[in-house]
């Protein structure tokens, strides 16, 4: 009867420190759960969710709604939350280099391959102390969205006189120093009703999800090219993510790389599905062309890179990356 008692106690004993085992990561996003970005998040939620039973489990706990969208960067530095899915351009003042990855034309998994994402992980921990575990949603471009149709000059160039752009710190150095635009800046959750209200009449904005935030109801033109990428990435903790078990940390990390190559495929099918609904709906495509669409092109990767040289000089730890993240991040 002991024996059976103490194997009794032994078992219970067993089963408290499996469940105190499993590590609880809390994580917060900084869009609406409505879009299609943060859907995307809480796909890889569910992935580590699944492959994670009973070693570590993401607990949500909202978006914007939570946590500010610009506060959520410092809130995991600071420890409030252990995981943030965000665009490094809401940490630019702290990390320039995200701009790599704005002005990117490669994808997560090409980066993730040569190098690229190793270098801005040790970049994220040093600088921000934070761990970079995946560049999500990649291989999605921008395009300028307008209520009317847009000006061109003699030579087919871009003419934003007059235009009330809604800007923001992914790309104001393009819409400024090229296009000479004077910009208001907005967060994503107020341009709605800006529109609406005609205070900005054209804004930036990824190839997806203008028809999740009803954009499309006052938006009537896109110019192409495309420009940019998306920069958006999950960020951990580092203390937390140093505090997790080895096998806690391989499940976070591998699935972050599988939902890399995933969503990148994904978010392209949904690109081509949005541009023949918004088409289908009337609006109306206007696309630069030659020599136009280069110096267009070109200008939004060469005022990006200069934003961020310029910052990266500016900072204690200077710009000796520049050139190695230029050579990951773009291919010429």
């Amino acid at each position: 009867m002991k024996h059976t008692l103490f194997a009794g106690i032994l078992a219970t004993t067993a089963m408290t420190t499996a469940a105190m085992a499993e590590d609880t990561v809390t994580a917060v996003h900084a869009f609406p759960e409505s879009l299609i970005y943060t859907k995307s998040f809480l796909e890889f939620v569910d992935k580590v969710n699944e492959a994670g039973k009973g070693v570590v489990q993401i607990e949500v706990r909202g978006g914007p709604e939570a946590i500010g969208m610009f506060q959520q960067p410092d809130a995991v530095r600071a420890g409030v939350v252990d995981m943030v899915y965000t665009p490094g351009s809401f940490y630019a003042g702290a990390l320039p280099e995200k701009d790599a990855l704005v002005a990117s034309n490669l994808t997560a998994v090409e980066t993730r391959a040569n190098g690229g994402i190793a270098l801005i992980d040790e970049i994220h921990q040093e600088k921000m102390g934070v761990k970079y575990l995946g560049w999500f949603d990649s291989g999605v471009c921008y395009n300028l969205w307008t209520r009317d149709a847009p000006t061109l000059d003699a030579g087919g160039n871009l003419d934003v006189t007059g235009l009330k752009l809604r800007g923001n710190a992914v790309y104001n150095a393009f819409f400024t120093e090229y296009l000479g635009a004077q910009v208001i800046d907005l967060p994503t959750t107020e341009v709605y009703s800006a529109l609406e209200r005609g205070v900005v009449d054209a804004t930036g904005w990824t190839q997806i999800g203008l028809i999740d935030l009803k954009w499309n109801e006052f938006l009537n033109y896109r110019i192409e090219p495309c420009f940019f990428s998306t920069d958006l990435g999950t960020i951990v903790n580092l203390e937390k993510w140093n505090s997790l078990s080895e096998e806690s940390r391989t499940i976070l990390q591998d699935v972050a790389i599988q939902h890399e190559i995933d969503s990148s495929g994904k978010l392209g099918a949904v690109r081509d599905e949005d541009f023949a609904a918004l088409e289908a709906a009337g609006m109306t495509v206007i696309t630069l062309e030659g020599e136009a669409a280069e110096k267009y092109l070109a200008a939004a990767v060469d005022n990006t890179h200069a934003r961020m040289k310029g910052l990266m000089e500016d900072s204690p730890q200077g710009a000796g990356n520049y050139d190695k993240l230029i050579e990951l991040f773009y291919a010429k």
